[in-house]
């Protein structure tokens, strides 16, 4: 393997310089979030209760994802609950999504998964054509793509928000957000607003997964696992790098991109020839449970400002653990030497490899319960349905 600087600016990945706003400081200086207690969820006001909602998921993935697909599981997620309280909740997804609300299929099949697909974009413009040909029929649009929507934001407030998945530290972003600054947002992280503290945050709503979506593991198996992407974004060098030196396996699942290919070829390709690494691709929920319930645990030695990061909180399901690099949300999700580590570079997370057996799995699925659960997130979703519609509400009047 290449020799590699224990320095941060070492390790940086192509093209990607390493920002210090997004530096945490030293691993025992890392504050721990507050703690958000968890606590049954009421039943939505009566003004809530009927409230005719449309979620409008991107189209790359179904709802939910057959394979690798973050934002879709979480509008996946978000709509079940939604339609379990009583909302009357319509999905505008791919055909091949599975829902108990009301599917509004813009295309047959997932773009990522229809080899005839060469440009999604017409798609999901004719997606965002037929939400607002259908304005009328809801109290309120809640939007899960990118930005093309915001385009027509002005003719569906005050009765849509947004919630941006993505990253917001790219330098074209501002020119369209600046134009439409009176669209609602919600935010996925307080790091996220970092860039863009301008916009009209109306809310900030951490993911949530139901208890029951993923079994608690109290034994592991004493490998190490890398689940998601292979880009340049999650470093996945690193994470080889680093169960190396630690000694131990290390499992990686995940996909690569069209985007990614070249980078995957020069550079992630043969690393994973080495005797410690078992590539095993993308893999589905039921894989995923059982590969993250055995790990000793999760590595995500990130390389840019992490909106959120699922695989955090899905390995904190299982019990496991994850040692991350301190950029974007992590210090605010993992909480230091509770369910994980906080690191800055290749030899703190080597060294904390070490400290990982030490850590109480049991307390660690505990914590994802009291701050990641489902029921959490939804009730702070419905708390801006509420802020919004009472918006909506005085407009009218």
């Amino acid at each position: 393997m290449p020799n590699e600087d224990d320095d941060p600016a070492a390790e940086r990945g192509p093209g990607l310089a390493l920002d210090e706003r997004w530096d945490a400081p030293a691993p025992t200086e890392v504050p721990s979030p507050a703690p958000i207690d968890a606590a049954p969820l009421r039943a939505p006001s009566r003004a809530l209760a009927g409230l005719r909602i449309a979620q409008i998921a991107p189209l790359i993935e179904s709802v939910p994802p057959k394979g690798y697909g973050g934002t879709e599981r979480v509008v996946s997620v978000l709509t079940e609950e939604l339609v379990k309280l009583g909302c009357d909740v319509t999905l505008y997804a791919s055909g091949d999504s599975n829902t108990s609300a009301r599917l509004r299929p813009i295309i047959p099949r997932s773009l990522r998964l229809d080899p005839a697909c060469e440009d999604g974009l017409p798609y999901h413009l004719l997606q965002i054509e037929q939400v607002v040909r259908d304005a009328s029929r809801y109290d309120l649009i809640h939007f899960h793509g990118g930005m093309l929507h915001y385009t027509v934001a002005r003719r569906l407030l005050p009765s849509s928000v947004t919630t941006l998945h993505g990253r917001l530290d790219l330098p074209d972003a501002p020119a369209l957000l600046r134009e439409f600054i009176e669209a609602p947002a919600i935010s996925i992280s307080l790091a996220q607003r970092r860039q863009l503290p301008w916009l009209n945050w109306v809310g900030n709503v951490y993911h949530g997964y139901p208890p029951e979506m993923f079994e608690f593991s109290s034994r592991h198996e004493g490998y190490l696992v890398f689940l998601g992407r292979l880009c340049p974004e999650k470093r996945p060098d690193r994470a080889i790098r680093i169960a190396a030196e630690a000694g131990l396996k290390l499992k990686i699942a995940a996909k690569v991109d069209p985007v990614d290919k070249a980078y995957f070829d020069a550079l992630i390709r043969p690393m994973l020839k080495a005797a410690h690494v078992e590539f095993l691709g993308e893999i589905g929920d039921r894989e995923k449970q059982k590969l993250l319930g055995g790990a000793l645990g999760a590595l995500l030695p990130v390389d840019w400002p992490e909106p959120f990061g699922l695989t955090l909180i899905e390995a904190m399901a299982c019990g496991t653990p994850t040692i991350a690099y301190a950029h974007g949300s992590i210090p605010e999700i993992i909480e230091h030497g509770v369910t994980g580590f906080v690191v800055r570079n290749r030899r703190e997370a080597v060294d904390a490899v070490q400290h990982l057996y030490s850590l109480d799995r049991a307390a660690i699925r505990r914590r994802f319960a009291q701050r990641f659960s489902a029921a959490r997130m939804v009730a702070d979703y419905l708390a801006v349905y509420r802020t919004l519609a009472q918006t909506a509400s005085r407009a009218v009047s």
